[in-house]
């Protein structure tokens, strides 16, 4: 199975990169224990979804001007998008299933 780049975003790319499919994204810190541990889970989840999502990481130091108008207030914070749109949100530290199903969870959205 092809591995999947997990995409570093910035507030001149993050629009641009969640306004298509189904998109989670990591807003994390380098400074975050759990962003941390989260980190190859993601790599692993990221794998097993290719096709059907994609999963982005956002640096909330770098870019607080997002994390604030999705009012992240505590990290890890993983938004679901799709086509552009939030559709459901996870705080804190997730295993590789549950992040996998809520991924997965979007395709019923309409």
């Amino acid at each position: 199975m092809a591995k999947q780049e997990i995409k570093l975003l910035n507030d001149e790319s993050f629009e641009q990169e969640i306004k298509q499919g189904i998109t989670l994204v990591d807003f994390h810190a380098e400074w975050c224990g759990p962003c941390r541990m989260l980190a190859p889970v993601l790599e692993k989840v990221a794998d097993e979804v290719s096709g059907k999502a994609r999963i982005v990481k956002l640096n909330i130091d770098n870019s607080q001007q997002i994390a604030s108008t999705y009012q992240v207030t505590s990290i890890p914070t993983l938004i679901l998008f799709k086509d552009g749109q939030e559709v459901n949100r996870l705080v804190g530290l997730r295993d590789a299933d549950t992040i996998k199903e809520f991924i997965l969870s979007a395709e019923t959205v309409s």
